[in-house]
């Protein structure tokens, strides 16, 4: 009698963040690690907050447009955890169950720095929603792209052109400065998940510094070479 063959599960897939003030260039270099780890042969996926899944797109619509502002804070700390909840339960843990590489600009620390610390929103109430919409979900590694105030703010012009600035490109350089200085205490803070990145300086050794960073602590046994 032939024995029945056991189909093994996909290994869970590593869950990769990017954080940063605004035109600190996310964009660029998640889609850059994607092509590298995708080059590699480790299936990925590139998603955002918020937005990322169907539901969380519509969220993301009033959040940027300044709907959220208008309610205060805490209202739109809860807009931004019902985004991240159907974002996760219908993307990211899919993906990772899958075996997938989910690469993701911006999560939960986005939550804490903007909301948290500059809208002071209670942390009682940040930590309830994360609770609630992700449980004990956690990046592997979060990369914190660091630029000074002038030039983030300088790319983000460049970027939309002619178009309105968004709800948080639209605030003014002192919550910039703020935000600058509470993602760097965020990576001081956790340092094991969290790696401060200088990205004012050329895209590519940026893209090299992230590689580096990746392939020592999530890539360690496998040869350099092979991911050139």
């Amino acid at each position: 009698m032939a024995k029945a063959r056991v189909k093994r599960r996909p290994s869970r897939g590593h869950f990769i963040t990017f954080e940063g003030g605004e035109g600190s260039g996310k964009s660029t270099q998640i889609r850059r690690l994607a092509e590298r780890l995708n080059g590699a042969k480790l299936r990925t996926i590139v998603t955002r907050e918020p937005g990322g899944s169907p539901g969380a797109e519509i969220i993301r619509h009033l959040l940027l447009s300044g709907m959220g502002k208008l309610l205060g804070p805490d209202a739109e700390t809860l807009l931004f955890a019902a985004a991240r909840d159907d974002h996760v339960r219908t993307v990211i843990l899919p993906a990772l169950n899958q075996g997938t590489w989910v690469l993701c600009d911006r999560f939960f620390d986005s939550t804490r720095v903007y909301q948290g610390r500059l809208g002071q929103v209670p942390p009682g109430l940040v930590s309830a929603m994360q609770r609630v919409t992700i449980g004990d979900l956690k990046p592997d590694l979060t990369f914190i792209l660091d630029v000074p105030v002038e030039v983030g703010l300088k790319r983000a012009a460049a970027r939309r052109g002619s178009a309105a600035p968004d709800r948080f490109e639209a605030e003014n350089v002192q919550f910039h400065q703020d935000l600058r200085e509470a993602y760097k205490q965020l990576a001081a803070e956790d340092p094991q998940r969290c790696v401060l990145i200088n990205a004012d300086a050329d895209a590519d050794a940026v893209s090299e510094r992230i590689w580096n960073v990746l392939r020592e602590r999530l890539l360690a046994t496998v040869p350099a070479a092979s991911h050139a």
